[in-house]
């Protein structure tokens, strides 16, 4: 896991044997809450928090599958896969992912300089992201988001112009900046006596050196959010061209409709009382937890949408 991350994360290689049953588990959550929720529209579908794409291209085929018999899906305009780590991008899943009706997905290598890739634990090269996101053009993903992460251990203005330039050369759709922030949860966090000698880097003029990068690849603002603990006290934005501005993004931001998470750590948002109050129903973390619990995780769902919807 990265080492800024605070995200539910579980290796592959630890849960292999598990990935089977935790994809039949989410079916079935997917397949009990679209008979809840028969009656409404389907506006986007964000597949993420996390790396969707370690699955491999049946068990992806799967899922979307089943979303697409438990959903009506004639009025979705955003369909969203995280594609975030290179590393875990091949053609064929590409291929069907585009096949699948996926309309936008992410190459994130949060920095192009290798070092620092090296220093928070991404196992992916800069040459690995170059790679996928051709590979993602060559399929016909015309809709890519990347994201860089600036005030990362050791980055000054230097290495966030050579991202920020290296990202130009590549040209996204959309570019979203995030400003460092060290989550209670993260591995930084536990370990900062370690890195206490380490620069974390961030300020108005990196803020206006992403802004002028992005409109160079005639990008414009869409959103923009704040967290505790950010480098420079600064925030998170997203720029992209126009037609391309990641429609979920808005929307949970926004928080003026329901999002219904599935999966395992996932939190839906019930937007109830005309826009006015929300309901959280959360879903346990643990994947163990989440295959021997889904019945009860479906039952949590439908009597919180059943009671605020």
């Amino acid at each position: 896991i990265c080492l800024y991350c605070s995200f539910s994360s579980y290796p592959l290689k630890v849960y292999e044997k598990k990935v089977q049953a935790y994809v039949d588990a989410l079916k079935k959550e997917i397949r009990e809450v679209g008979k809840i929720l028969k009656n409404r529209k389907l506006d986007t579908v964000y597949i993420g928090g996390g790396t969707p794409t370690t699955l491999n291209p049946t068990q992806l085929h799967e899922i979307i599958t089943e979303l697409k018999n438990s959903f009506p899906m004639e009025h979705t305009i955003e369909f969203t896969c995280e594609a975030g780590r290179p590393d875990s991008i091949t053609r064929e899943k590409l291929i069907t992912l585009k096949e699948d009706g996926v309309t936008r997905i992410s190459v994130n290598p949060q920095s192009m300089n290798q070092r620092t890739l090296e220093i928070i634990g991404r196992a992916h090269t800069v040459d690995d992201t170059v790679s996928a996101f051709k590979l993602a053009r060559e399929v016909g993903m015309d809709n890519i988001n990347m994201d860089i992460i600036v005030g990362l251990p050791r980055e000054g203005k230097e290495e966030i112009q050579y991202t920020l330039n290296e990202i130009q050369n590549l040209n996204p759709d959309s570019l979203t900046i995030h400003s460092l922030a060290v989550k209670r949860a993260s591995r930084l966090n536990k370990l900062m006596e370690q890195y206490k000698d380490e620069s974390f880097y961030n300020n108005e003029e990196i803020m206006e050196m992403a802004l002028e990068a992005a409109h160079n690849m005639e990008m414009a603002p869409y959103y923009l959010y704040r967290q505790k603990n950010m480098a420079g006290n600064l925030e998170n934005i997203g720029y992209s061209k126009e037609g391309k501005a990641g429609i979920y993004n808005i929307l949970i931001m926004e928080e003026k409709q329901p999002i219904i998470a599935l999966g395992a750590s996932g939190s839906s948002k019930l937007v109830y009382d005309n826009g006015n109050k929300i309901e959280r129903v959360e879903t346990v973390k643990d994947v163990d937890q989440y295959i021997q619990r889904i019945d009860e995780m479906i039952e949590r769902k439908r009597k919180a949408i059943n009671l605020y919807l």
